[in-house]
């Protein structure tokens, strides 16, 4: 999934057993997919309704009242988790996720955030949520030092020098505070977006591919960060990745979308039993083919 500029086209939880699945079709092969919003975790009961960080109702979105982008998607997030959206381009998970984040309108359901309603709640939000993209650039003239203090003011932070020195710390910036942003390499500004991600420690941080370009090291190194604030700050992750092993590492949840709908939804391990992989890029592939799991060799209940 790539985000480039604003172009949208194309506390750690415990959770139940799902309550039951019915059969959709995707194209023309049945695909299962979970009846209850599956939440993240192996142990313990589902969260309440009323701790949800993200709660997506039948949403659906219509670009020029033809091109059905996203098709009636419910599923509910608790607070503290990690969730992955996962999906080939076209699957709709950019616009599922614009829509969370109040960028663009759904043709009809509802979106709400952190317990309001988005996008009519967006202004009381803003401060409570983040985004970030290797895919949208940074005002390239600007020094690092001063980006992050546009954007520590745009989202309200009441000491922008003592974060940026914080964060400067944490993310090993101090070197690159006073440099031009577009004289970095891609390793060096994925960290000063990741930083500007967290400049206003949000409770929600949507993620589309935190860790692309980057060489194994620095993509271990930003994957580490985004536990350590999960954990540190009882934040709820959302990240859209193609990197499986990042997704194994990562998210209690993972949401699978294609041409539209969730095609399937539940741990990660539960995944790799349905399917009888060994691999999320296993049932990646899977479901891109057009192979449920009963069809991937697991009898359907």
């Amino acid at each position: 999934m790539e985000l480039r500029g604003v172009d949208f086209e194309h506390g750690p939880g415990k959770c139940s057993q799902p309550r039951g699945r019915t059969q959709t079709r995707i194209g023309a092969r049945p695909v299962w997919r979970l009846t209850s919003a599956t939440a993240c975790r192996d142990d313990g009961p589902m969260h309440r309704q009323n701790d949800a960080a993200i709660e997506v109702d039948h949403l659906v979105k219509r670009y020029n009242k033809v091109a059905l982008a996203v098709d009636d998607i419910s599923f509910r997030i608790p607070r503290g988790s990690v969730t992955a959206l996962l999906g080939g381009n076209g699957a709709g998970k950019t616009t599922t996720i614009a829509m969370i984040m109040g960028l663009i309108l759904p043709t009809s359901g509802r979106v709400r955030v952190l317990g309001l309603p988005m996008p009519e709640a967006s202004a009381q939000l803003l401060h409570r949520m983040n985004f970030e993209s290797p895919y949208v650039d940074m005002p390239m003239r600007l020094t690092v030092r001063q980006n992050l203090s546009v954007f520590g003011r745009l989202y309200g932070v009441v000491d922008v020098p003592g974060r940026i020195a914080e964060l400067a710390a944490e993310l090993d910036l101090a070197d690159l505070l006073d440099r031009r942003t577009g004289s970095l390499s891609a390793g060096q500004k994925t960290r000063v977006s990741l930083a500007k991600a967290l400049i206003n420690e949000p409770e929600l941080l949507l993620l589309d591919e935190p860790t692309a370009s980057l060489d194994p090291d620095t993509a271990d190194w930003i994957r580490a960060r985004l536990a350590a604030y999960r954990v540190t700050r009882g934040a709820t992750l959302l990240l859209a990745s193609h990197n499986m092993l990042e997704v194994e590492r990562l998210c209690d949840r993972v949401i699978i979308m294609k041409l539209g709908r969730i095609a399937d939804d539940d741990t990660p391990a539960r995944i790799l039993a349905r399917y009888q992989r060994d691999t999320l890029e296993e049932v990646f592939l899977d479901v891109a083919r057009g192979r449920g799991f009963a069809a991937a060799g697991e009898v359907a209940p």
